[in-house]
């Protein structure tokens, strides 16, 4: 039988499937289901920049908007009526999930300067938190502000959290840089111990009735996963430290391709919503059958064999590749 055991920012997990942050890694209740059903382990909510500005955000409306639209999903969100209110109850509840799981227990910020981001984590670490997930959320809106501008802001903001802490810090990145590959090499560089690929953005839409911008909660889809899988594979032999995947990720398909990829880890948040918190022993019983029949002994066997660094095409992975899709696709359309 394959062994599943990875290593992810210096932890060893039994699992390279991760509960990545969502309503269900909220409640102590869902943590513990999680752990029985066998996740690695699991990344709690963030704690958001405002929250500690303001004290206190609603993050339950905002997450809950839309849920209703999920008929599958909807009976998979825990009660959040008083969720992560503030700083406070936030460390709380880090100290409360680690003494509850087994697992390794990966607290989260979001947000987009220092401020008391230093501070908060440094007291995330005391609280118990195995890790430390950077949820670096920034549109840059202003027309004056370079990419340069963005890329030093954010490099920066790593280097005072890492300073603050002596746990491991992820960075969970959006794809859209002009240079992602530099910009994951910069983070590491001031001292990231891994990459989260890609942090999945909520757009805002527009209400006709009302004449609103509203926030829509949309699950993510299996095809979703493309942009991760190719980043990943770049990435992989190119950084040093961890690489975690995210979005996408709903069956042991997904979770292998990312492995052979190059990541440590396939996150997953959509999936369970939709499922339920048992779905996760499938996908991990999929992935083992898959990787027997494959004659795949361990995660660590698998992980990057079919990286760009490892595929005897690796162009496969940039332009190439994207030619090779326009022409494959033209030649089967028949015009009547």
């Amino acid at each position: 039988m394959a062994d599943l055991s990875t290593r992810y920012l210096g932890l060893d997990l039994r699992s390279p499937i991760v509960a990545s942050a969502s309503p269900l890694t909220g409640e102590i209740d869902w943590l513990l289901r999680l752990e029985d059903a066998g996740v690695g382990a699991a990344v709690l909510p963030s704690l958001f920049e405002e929250q500690i500005e303001h004290e206190s955000l609603e993050v339950d409306r905002f997450l809950s908007t839309g849920v209703d639209q999920f008929l599958e999903a909807s009976g998979f969100f825990p009660e959040l009526e008083d969720y992560n209110t503030g700083p406070e109850r936030y460390l709380a509840y880090i100290s409360e999930a680690k003494h509850a799981l087994r697992v390794p227990v990966i607290a989260s910020l979001n947000g987009t300067t220092p401020g008391g981001w230093t501070a908060y984590a440094h007291r995330m670490e005391e609280a118990g938190a195995d890790a430390l997930e950077l949820n670096v959320y920034n549109i840059a809106a202003d027309p004056r502000t370079t990419a340069a501008d963005i890329e030093r802001a954010q490099v920066e903001l790593v280097e005072s959290v890492v300073q603050s802490v002596s746990i491991p810090v992820a960075v969970k990145l959006g794809p859209f840089f002009s240079a992602l590959g530099n910009m994951a090499w910069q983070l590491v560089e001031a001292g990231a111990e891994g990459i989260v690929c890609f942090n999945r953005f909520y757009q805002p839409d527009i209400d006709l009735d009302q004449l609103e911008v509203v926030p829509r909660l949309v699950l993510s889809t299996p095809d979703e996963l493309r942009l991760t899988l190719r980043w990943i594979a770049i990435l992989r032999g190119s950084i040093t430290g961890s690489i975690g995947a995210t979005t996408g990720i709903h069956s042991a398909k997904e979770v292998a391709k990312v492995l052979l990829a190059g990541a440590d880890v396939a996150m997953m948040a959509s999936a369970l919503l939709k499922h339920g918190v048992e779905h996760l022993g499938l996908v991990e019983h999929d992935l083992q059958t898959w990787m027997d029949e494959k004659d795949f002994t361990s995660v660590s066997q698998m992980r990057g064999s079919m990286s760009q660094q490892a595929v005897k095409d690796p162009s496969a992975f940039e332009r190439a590749n994207y030619m090779k899709t326009l022409t494959t696709y033209s030649s089967t359309v028949h015009i009547a």
